[in-house]
């Protein structure tokens, strides 16, 4: 079936998240790419801040206007946290599918986004109705749609790793864990000491160990799977590399599922339609640079020395599957596009 061109605005196209989805966005079958905003750097050519566009892009970075962002189909907006609510009722109302790849539509409970995110939130009533989109969990609902709210980075990992423990009543959902790495690049485009070349090269730190705000993100989505409370430690930790993210998590199995459960079935059966989640061969141990660049997230499932304990293995690259991929693939079901398209491209190796 042919489709006609959607109109796209992007609101802040000069962060890493930015310039991941304007590279994805320009090789897409079925977009045409109207406004590119940013207020510090309007007037300024696209390619001319990030020459791997030149030849792909010719617009220049504008300054925010109402007017042209109405005459999109789709706007995503990637921002800093707390740019999405202030324009995105009036998006929705005039008609435009809003993808928000920051935080403001994530979390359902105002009160708790509140706190995590430092400020009063300017569209509560639109966070009811924004659906959150993680295609795997949410992918009717995702159709549907007029805004989704695109999970953050780690929740995005940590979700798809547990999702199938979860949901089959596999797993004591009092104890769970999930130890995750990220690279540099999900600090974002700013500068900062402990991003600093010297700070991040040859280190490897634990942070944010006593609360992080994507902690209630993944717990508001294991909720959900589970029916009901889990609980859940989540340690990220900062790697010295420019982008991926690796999640380990750990579940302890339910006793009535020890002996009979084939843990490498249950996900390759659980998967087996997904076209972005893909479960390796039993033993594998997927590694970040297989998932460079592209939308996939590698999954491996072990059960050491065959005990109680399962282990999950789950890497995606935070600025594709982490962001501006998953975006894509929810303007795809958004706007009835085959999933896949502009999303087919294969992970840079080296």
């Amino acid at each position: 079936m042919a489709h006609k061109a959607l109109k796209i605005g992007v609101v802040g196209g000069t962060g890493y998240a930015g310039v991941e989805l304007l590279r994805l966005l320009a090789q897409h079958p079925h977009c045409e790419l109207k406004v590119i905003t940013s207020r510090q750097e309007a007037g300024t050519p696209v390619a001319v801040m990030f020459p791997n566009l030149r030849g792909r892009i010719d617009l220049a970075f504008s300054a925010p206007s109402d007017a042209a962002l109405k005459q999109c189909e789709v706007v995503f907006f990637a921002t800093p946290n707390g740019v999405a609510m202030q324009q995105a009722g009036m998006l929705v109302d005039a008609g435009v599918r809003v993808i928000d790849i920051a935080a403001d539509f994530r979390i359902k409970d105002i009160a708790t986004w509140e706190k995590w995110y430092g400020t009063k939130h300017a569209c509560p009533e639109l966070v009811a109705e924004a659906v959150y989109g993680l295609p795997e969990v949410n992918r009717e609902s995702i159709r549907r749609a007029r805004i989704v709210a695109n999970p953050g980075c780690y929740p995005t990992a940590v979700q798809l790793g547990f999702l199938p423990l979860i949901k089959h009543a596999m797993v004591d959902l009092e104890h769970l864990i999930a130890d995750a790495k990220s690279g540099v690049s999900g600090a974002g485009r700013k500068a900062e000491v402990h991003t600093l070349f010297c700070e991040a090269s040859d280190n490897f730190k634990a942070y944010g160990v006593t609360g992080h705000r994507h902690h209630p993100e993944i717990l508001q989505g294991l909720n959900l799977m589970a029916g009901r409370d889990v609980r859940l430690t989540f340690v990220p930790h900062l790697t010295p590399i420019i982008r991926g993210i690796h999640a380990t998590l750990y579940a302890r199995l339910q006793c009535n599922s020890r002996d009979s459960v084939d843990l490498q079935q249950l996900y390759e059966r659980h998967y087996a339609n997904e076209p972005f989640v893909d479960v390796l061969p039993a033993g594998s141990h997927p590694d970040t640079r297989s998932v460079r660049g592209s939308n996939l997230c590698r999954i491996a499932v072990h059960r050491p020395h065959g005990g109680d304990v399962a282990v999950v293995l789950s890497v995606i690259d935070n600025l594709t599957k982490g962001a501006a991929g998953q975006a894509v693939q929810n303007m795809n079901l958004m706007c009835g596009l085959p999933e896949t398209s502009g999303l087919e491209q294969i992970a840079l190796v080296p």
